[in-house]
Formats: C-alpha cells, structure tokens, sequence
C-alpha cells in the first residue's frame, strides 16, 4: 500500500488538500481554529477545536460536499513569507498558532504562510498550484486528540483524509482499503475465535483461544519436526533472568529501553526477557564442547516481552509478549557458510511449503560512525559482514545493503515479506555474532588442543509465530490451508432423525485419524448451517442426506465453491487424510 509521507509526490497533494479541508470546516464553523494537520503514511489529518462541537458522520459529509466547491472553485495557492512579528499580528486570536510562532527559534525568523481565496494557514510547504488539483479525496474516519497528545490538554476534533492525482487513484486506494478491512487478523481473530485481549489483563496481552492454540500447534510441530531432521535439539528456558545475565549480554546497555521494568525480589534484580539468546549461551557454557561438537544447534519456541508503545501495539502482530520461532547455532567459523546456507535453504523451503512468495532478502550491517548502538571492534565487525556477504554473493542469493540495520551484536541477514495489509516488514532473520560468545567466555577444544571461541547463529524462521499467525490470516483472508485449518471437516446432516446416526458414525471415522470435525446436527435448516460453515471458513463441508445413508457416501462442498460432490465415504477418507498429511495449500 502506499506511503504517503515518503511518496513526494502525494505529500504536496495531501498536504495542500489538509488545507483545503480546514478551508471547508472554516466555511461550516467560522470559530473553528486549526493545531496541525500534516502528512502522514496513511494520508492527511488535520487537529480541530470546533469548541463544544462534536464531528459526527453527517459533518463529514457536510465537509466533503463544501471541499468539493472549493476544489471546482480552484483558486489558487499562493505563498507569502512575512516576520515572526507578522505572524504573531496575524494570527493572535488562534492561541494555537501563537503556540506554533512563538516556540520558533529568532525573532528575525522569516515564515511562510499559504492563502486560497478567503483561508489563510501557517505552513512550510510546499503546495500544489492551485486547489482545482485537489479534487479527487475521500475523508476517510474522525476522532478525538489531545492537544499535543497530552491528555491534560483539551481534545481537539481529528479529520483523516486521502487525495489522489486522479480519480481512478482515489478509486484504486478505497478499494484496497476495503480489503485490508476484510483482511485486517485482529477483525478475524475475532470472528474465527482466534485469539482475544482485555484491557484488565493488560494492552498487548493477547490470548489464544482454543481455535487459535490449534493453529498455533500445528505450526510449532511444523517448524520443529523440520529443525529435528536437521539436528536441532530444543530446549526450554524461563521467560526472565537477572540484571547481571542482561548485563553480560549487553542487553541493558544497548535494549533496556524495549524491556519491562527491573523487579526486585529478596535482594535479587529481575528482568523479563527480551530476547533468547542469553540463555542459550548458558545452556551451551553447561558442558565442555570438542570442535567434534560442533554445530551444536539449540531451538524454542521461547516466549519473549518487550515494552512496546501502546500506539504502536497491533493484535497479535505487534504485542508485548510473544514467541519465537528461535535457534543458535554454535560453530566453527569454518563452518559458518554451510550452516548460513542451511538456514536460508530451510526459509526457502518453509515459505515455499505455505505459498509464500512476496519477499526481498536484506543484509543489515552496522553504522560505523554509531558508536554507541553497536558492539565497539572493527575487527569484529569488518570480519562478521564480509563473511554474510561473501556467503550470500556464494550461494547467489539477490540482496539489499541496509547500514544501520544490524543488531548490536553482529550483522544479520532479514527476510521482508510484504503483506496484504498494511507495510513490509521482517519475518525470518539469520544474524552472525562473534560477540555474545566472548561476552560468556564460551569456548570448544579444537583439533590442536586449544581453547576457540565459537561463532553463533541466531535465526527465526517463522519468526515470532503470533506475528506469523497474524501475517497468514491477512494473506489468505482467515481461510487457512486444510492441514493448519482448526476445523477441518464440517458434518450437516440434512435431518437428525434420518440421518444423525451415520454421520456421528462419519465423524468418529475421521476423528479416528485425529482430523479435527464438527458435527453441525442442530435443528436448523441446512442452507443456515452450510451459510454458518462457510463463514467460518472451515475448508470441508460434508452434507449428509438419504443417498449417503443408502450408499455410505459423503456429499463434499470446498470452502468458496458452490459446487458439490458425492464420494465413497473412504475415497473421501484417504483423499483428505493425504492432503493433510502432505500439507497440501489447496483442494
């Protein structure tokens, strides 16, 4: 989806037809003053005090239709530059641009205002030339705001918008904003009985209910079956650990602004945990290693938190307390380019198993003038990135450079997806650190009877699996793949008293092969309960009427298909067994 803010081109639009609509608000309600109406990535808003006055839906419209007259109008944007002095004569009956004037730097401040017709607006700029270019908008949602977004000041009346060049644009974008509604995980965790949140539990706290455990099973015994065949051998670590292991890791000096509070108990300073790794250095620290060892590959699904923004907290895409998908390899550096490589062909081929393909590989490496952010050695550093590069440039992997990406520790390889709603972001990630092993003094013996410091892998490849969870329902519309599905198989028999019997009798069947049934035999019309099935979007619908009773038969239904047909109840059986089993995408 667009980026309005970073797209030059629609940031002078939306920025000229905020103005426009503070012009038509002004025309509705002449007391109105204006805070701030910039551009951001989703379009424009614009902060109101309209007094007493409350924006409902029937104002929006009301200002759309006036905004209208204005563009047809097309007066044309003109801008002057007066004094600060000026400026405060100007506008000294809007405390809020008094506000805006006198926190700017030097009396002798030159500043910029923009006038159309009868409305005149502090502004930077710049603007388009005239308001005629600002005619295909839509005022998308309202709200309150706290002047300053301090909640001891007034709230302010807030006005989201969009403006396109042209009116197919416009068009294009409302669409796309009707299907991220559709899309949107939070609307069909909800409706799918996914998972949950309450504010007396607390923000960014969310809860697995039980379809939304089953599908978060299913994926944990994925992953890790694939991990075992490859060596992995899994652990698992408690969710905190003390201020001295934080303190070891570099995880207070460089991530304590993302981490929860210190807890002190008995004497003894608590974190909960950010990240992993720290416990997997000690796990390995546990035993003396020989270079035969070697790679030892430690895996959890490990539950993290972290003290993210409430404004930035999103379902169970952005929460504070999650699951990674995590790993760390601990190996030779002679050994760093195979294990790299098994890495990325492992994320290949997961994303190629659940029909992932919009993605873009990006290596992160440091900011060699931040000293601060990152591990201090150039040695290191120089080391750990020629080596991704070299890996990656090997085995012909295509790549983007992003400095100042890398985390504190070492360089790292990310996986962009771009999803169906909303902007790119990281799924998988596989990052080289020479760091944290020295930091926890880990060795191994080599070959030649000295003492070496192992090279770690951290890498996710499903990520965090509520983040993954959140990023597949939007993919696939809540409409999950048969073998991730939490209800795989719908049974609707046409009448309980004819034939009730045979299709408890079909679901014993498949629950006998642990496919995961519902039996649908309420006294409700069949059209109701197959509209109920489909909108839970369960991938089988099986209808259960006098033939299949004669013939031992199922009527089979596809989820989105209107079409129907009959089986012998084990063709059915073995067809969907194999495609369970083979985890098959599609029917």
């Amino acid at each position: 989806m667009v980026n309005f803010k970073e797209d030059e081109r629609l940031n002078v639009l939306n920025h000229s037809c905020a103005h426009m609509m503070a012009q038509a608000v002004k025309h509705l309600w002449p007391n109105a003053k204006f805070w701030v109406g910039p551009v951001v990535e989703t379009g424009f808003y614009y902060d109101i005090d309209l007094g007493d006055k409350v924006i409902n839906d029937e104002d929006i419209v009301a200002i759309e239709r006036e905004m209208k007259k204005i563009a047809k109008d097309g007066k044309k944007i003109i801008r002057h530059e007066i004094s600060k002095k000026e400026a405060l004569e100007m506008f000294k009956d809007d405390p809020y641009k008094i506000d805006l004037i006198t926190r700017m730097d030097e009396d002798t401040t030159t500043i910029s205002i923009y006038s159309q017709g009868d409305f005149t607006d502090l502004c930077r700029g710049p603007h388009v030339d005239s308001v005629k270019e600002c005619k295909n908008f839509k005022l998308l949602k309202f709200s309150g705001a706290y002047w300053k977004g301090d909640v001891a000041n007034k709230v302010l009346q807030r006005i989201y918008g969009v403006c396109f060049p042209t009116e197919e644009e416009l068009t294009a974008y409302l669409q796309e904003l009707e299907d991220a509604k559709i899309r949107d995980h939070r609307k069909l965790g909800k409706e799918l009985g996914i998972f949950m949140t309450h504010d007396l539990i607390g923000k960014g706290l969310p809860m697995y209910l039980p379809n939304g455990y089953i599908i978060w099973e299913e994926l944990e015994n994925y992953i890790k079956g694939k991990e075992k065949r490859l060596g992995y051998q899994h652990v698992l670590t408690p969710p905190l650990g003390t201020s001295d292991l934080y303190r070891t890791s570099g995880h207070l000096e460089h991530y304590k602004d993302s981490m929860f509070p210190m807890m002190e108990v008995e004497g003894e300073e608590f974190f909960l945990r950010p990240m992993n790794c720290p416990h997997h250095m000690m796990i390995y620290g546990n035993e003396i290693h020989s270079y035969r060892d070697l790679p030892i590959r430690i895996g959890e699904i490990a539950r993290d938190c972290r003290f993210e923004a409430s404004g930035s907290l999103k379902g169970i895409e952005r929460a504070r307390t999650f699951c990674q998908n995590d790993a760390h390899l601990f190996v030779t550096k002679e050994q760093i380019e195979s294990e790299f490589k098994s890495v990325v062909n492992l994320i290949l081929e997961v994303y190629k198993d659940l029909g992932i393909t919009n993605y873009r590989f990006e290596l992160s490496l440091r900011d060699p003038d931040d000293k601060v952010k990152y591990y201090p050695d150039d040695e290191m550093w120089n080391s750990a990135e020629n080596i991704l590069r070299e890996v990656l440039n090997n085995i012909g992997i295509s790549y983007e450079e992003k400095v100042g990406e890398a985390a504190f520790y070492g360089p790292k390889l990310d996986v962009q997806v771009k999803p169906a709603v909303g902007n790119e972001y990281t799924l998988s990630t596989c990052q080289l650190d020479f760091c944290l092993p020295m930091r926890f003094n880990l060795t191994y013996v080599d070959s030649d009877g000295t003492k070496k410091t192992p090279v770690v892998l951290h890498r996710a490849i499903l990520g965090s699996i509520d983040r993954f969870i959140a990023y597949y329902l939007e993919e696939r519309k809540g409409a999950l793949p048969l073998w991730l599905s939490p209800v795989q198989v719908a049974i609707l028999p046409v009448s309980n008293e004819h034939h009730s019997v045979y299709a408890h009798e079909v679901a014993a069947a498949l629950k006998e092969l642990d496919i995961r049934v519902l039996l649908d035999d309420r006294d409700e019309k069949l059209g109701y309960r197959m509209r109920e099935s489909q909108t839970k979007k369960i991938p089988i619908s099986l209808v259960i009427g006098n033939n299949e009773v004669e013939n031992k038969t199922v009527t089979m239904r596809l989820y989105g298909h209107e079409d129907k047909e009959t089986l012998p109840l084990a063709e059915f059986i073995s067809s969907v067994s194999s495609k369970i089993k083979n985890r098959d995408l599609d029917l």
